[in-house]
C-alpha cells in the first residue's frame, strides 16, 4: 500500500481548491457559518475569486488584492457581535482545510498567516490596535481556545 503525500501550496489553482474546501467548511458550521450564509448572504462565485486574490497576495506577493478586509468583519460584528470562539473556529477550519490538502513552508506559513489575520481582526474589533498584549475584559487568545476537532 503506498502512502500519498500532500504537495505544499504551489499556486492560484491550489488557492482556489483550498478555499471551496474552507468555505464548502464555513458555511456549513453551526457557529460561524450563519455569518456567512444568513448575515453576509456571502456568494461563494462572488467571494471565492476575491479571497483567492487576497491569499494569492499574502502568500505568493503576485495578485493585486487592494480591498479593504477590515470593512466587512466590521459589518458582520455591528449585526451580531463576533467573539474569540468565532474567529477560533475560523482558525480551526482554516488549519483543518490545509491540512487536509497540503504540508510544506507555504502551507504553514498560509495557517500562521491565518491565526494572525484571526487575532489582528480579533483585537480591532474590540477597539485594540494588533499589537498590544490583549489584556483586558473579555479577551482570549486564540491560543487559548481549543483548536483541534472534539474527540
Amino acid at each position: 500500500m503506498s502512502t500519498i503525500r500532500a504537495r505544499d501550496l504551489g499556486d492560484r489553482h491550489d488557492l482556489d481548491v483550498l478555499l471551496r474546501r474552507f468555505y464548502t467548511a464555513a458555511f456549513a458550521d453551526p457557529l460561524i457559518g450563519p455569518y456567512f450564509t444568513r448575515i453576509a448572504g456571502t456568494d461563494p462565485e462572488v467571494h471565492l475569486p476575491r479571497i483567492a486574490d487576497f491569499w494569492e497576495r499574502a502568500l505568493f506577493r503576485t495578485a493585486g488584492y487592494d480591498r479593504d478586509a477590515f470593512t466587512p468583519h466590521a459589518a458582520l460584528d455591528a449585526a451580531r457581535p463576533l467573539t474569540a470562539a468565532h474567529f477560533g473556529r475560523w482558525v480551526q477550519l482554516w488549519r483543518a482545510a490545509v491540512d487536509g490538502l497540503h504540508r510544506g513552508p507555504v502551507a504553514e506559513r498560509a495557517k500562521a498567516q491565518g491565526e494572525r489575520i484571526a487575532l489582528a481582526m480579533l483585537h480591532r474589533l474590540a477597539g485594540r490596535d494588533a499589537g498590544t498584549s490583549g489584556e483586558g475584559p473579555g479577551f482570549v487568545p486564540l491560543a487559548a481556545l481549543e483548536l483541534r476537532f472534539p474527540t
